[in-house]
C-alpha cells in the first residue's frame, strides 16, 4: 500500500527547527519533499553540532530522506524557478520572517494566482497578522512570551526553560496538522489554502489548564516542581536510591496504593479521602506522609510494589535508557541512518503508526547541499548550457 501522502510534492523553503520538522513528518507520511537552501551556505542548521566526522547529527536528525537544491531568491532567474516549481507542487512551507516571501514577489497572493491548487504553509514567530507579526522569534523567546517558562521549574527559583524546544517543535506540529487538512479539503474544493502558524500561539494553545485556574483564582499560576497542579498525587518522590514517578488520577488508585502500602487509613483520613482534599493538603501529605514513605525502598523495590497494585509509575529515564528501553524499540521509536559520511546513526523513529504506512528500520541519508539541483532544473527543462549558466551567475 502507498504512504498516505504518496505523490504530494513539497517545496521545502524553511531552515533550522520548526520548518525542517514538519517537512520530515510529511516525509516520513510519504511526500516528495525538495529542501530549497542557498548556493554555499545552504540551512543554518547544517553548520550546528553535535558533529560526527564532520557531519550535523542536527541536521540529519530532521532532514534525512529529503532531495536539496541550491537556489538564489534574490535573482529574478531564481525566483522565475522557484515560481516553475510552484505551478508543480501541491505544497510549499515557509518560515521566513512574515513579509518576505512578499518583497521577493512569492507570497501568497502571488502563488495562490500561479496555481490555485497550493497549500502554502507559514510558520514563524508571531504570525502574519498582529503588531508583533515581525518580530524575530526563537524557542526560548516563545517559551518565554508564551506562558510556558512562567509554569516551569520550582517555586521561588528561577525561570527554567522546557528541556526540548517545545517553542519550535509543537509549532512543526500544528503546521503539519494545517497542511494536511488544507489537503484533505482541497480534495472536495479543488483549491489550496495559505496556513498561517505563529509559535507564541501554539504555545498558547498548550497551556492547557493553566488558562483555566487563572480564570477560577484571577491569580497567574506559578511553577510547581514536578507535581500535577490539580491531582495528587501526581508527582516525582526520591526513593532510597533514585526517584520514581507516580500518578494516581482518581481515588480508586489512590486506595489501591493505600491498600497496597498497608496505610488503609488514609483512605478514610479526611485530609487525604479525595483528590481535591488531598490536592488542598498536599504539603502535609508530602511531608508528613508520602516522601518518608517513599524514602524506606528502593525504586526498584516501588516498581514491583507498584506493578503489581497496577498503580501507575515510571522511572525517569535518562537519555541512554530511552535509546535501549524495550518498549521504545518494540515500537521502532530508534531508527537508523546509514549516511555516507557519518556512517551509521540512530534518529528518532516516526510516532504516527497506521496500519497501512510501512514502520521501517532504517532512513534514507541527508542530501548533501545542492546534491538535486541539476536533476530539478532539468525536470524543467532547462538545457545544461543554461545551467552552467546560472551556476556561474550564483543563481544556484
Amino acid at each position: 500500500m502507498a504512504k498516505p501522502l504518496s505523490g504530494i510534492k513539497v517545496l521545502d523553503l524553511t531552515r533550522v527547527l520548526a520548518g525542517p520538522f514538519c517537512t520530515m513528518l510529511l516525509q516520513d507520511l510519504g511526500a516528495e519533499v525538495l529542501k530549497v537552501e542557498m548556493p554555499e551556505k545552504g540551512d543554518d542548521s547544517r553548520h550546528f553540532g553535535p558533529f560526527k566526522e564532520g557531519r550535523s547529527l542536527y541536521f540529519m536528525s530532521i532532514n534525512r530522506g529529503k532531495q536539496s537544491m541550491t537556489l538564489n531568491l534574490k535573482t529574478d532567474e531564481g525566483r522565475e524557478i522557484l515560481r516553475k516549481l510552484v505551478s508543480e507542487s501541491d505544497v510549499l512551507v515557509e518560515n521566513f520572517r512574515p513579509g518576505v516571501m512578499e518583497k521577493l514577489g512569492l507570497g501568497w497572493d502571488a502563488l495562490h494566482q500561479l496555481n490555485p491548487r497550493l497549500v502554502y504553509a507559514a510558520s514563524s514567530g508571531y504570525g502574519h497578522t498582529g503588531p508583533d507579526s515581525q518580530k524575530p522569534a526563537y524557542d526560548i523567546l516563545a517559551q518565554a512570551e508564551g506562558g510556558i517558562m512562567s509554569v516551569t521549574g520550582w517555586p521561588g527559583q528561577d525561570p527554567v526553560r522546557v528541556g526540548a524546544s517545545l517553542g519550535d517543535i509543537t509549532a512543526a506540529l500544528f503546521t503539519a496538522n494545517g497542511i494536511m487538512a488544507a489537503l484533505y479539503q482541497r480534495e472536495s474544493t479543488g483549491l489550496g489554502q495559505k496556513v498561517d502558524v505563529s509559535m507564541l500561539d501554539c504555545q498558547v494553545a498548550i497551556l492547557e489548564n493553566a488558562l483555566a485556574r487563572y480564570q477560577v483564582t484571577q491569580t497567574p499560576p506559578v511553577p510547581l516542581g514536578n507535581r500535577h497542579p490539580t491531582i495528587t498525587p501526581f508527582q516525582a518522590f526520591k526513593t532510597a536510591d533514585d526517584y520514581i514517578v507516580v500518578a494516581m488520577g482518581n481515588d480508586a488508585l489512590w486506595a489501591s496504593f493505600c491498600t497496597a502500602v498497608d496505610r488503609e487509613s488514609w483512605i478514610q483520613d479526611e485530609r487525604f479521602a479525595t483528590n481535591r482534599a488531598r490536592t488542598e493538603n498536599i504539603d502535609t501529605l508530602n511531608t508528613d506522609a508520602l516522601e518518608p514513605l517513599f524514602a524506606e525502598r528502593t525504586s526498584e523495590e516501588w516498581i514491583d510494589l507498584l506493578q503489581k497494585a497496577k498503580v501507575p509509575h515510571a522511572r525517569i529515564n535518562t537519555i541512554d535508557k530511552v535509546m535501549a528501553h524495550p518498549q521504545v524499540l518494540a515500537r521502532n521509536m530508534v531508527v537508523e541512518v546509514d549516511d555516507p559520511v557519518a556512517g551509521r546513526v540512530q534518529i528518532a523513529g516516526n510516532p504516527i503508526k497506521m496500519s497501512g504506512l510501512a514502520d521501517e528500520s532504517m532512513r534514507p541519508p541527508i542530501p548533501e547541499l545542492g546534491q538535486h539541483t541539476d536533476e530539478v532544473l532539468e525536470s524543467l527543462g532547462l538545457s545544461p548550457e543554461k545551467i552552467r549558466s546560472l551556476r556561474e551567475s550564483g543563481t544556484v
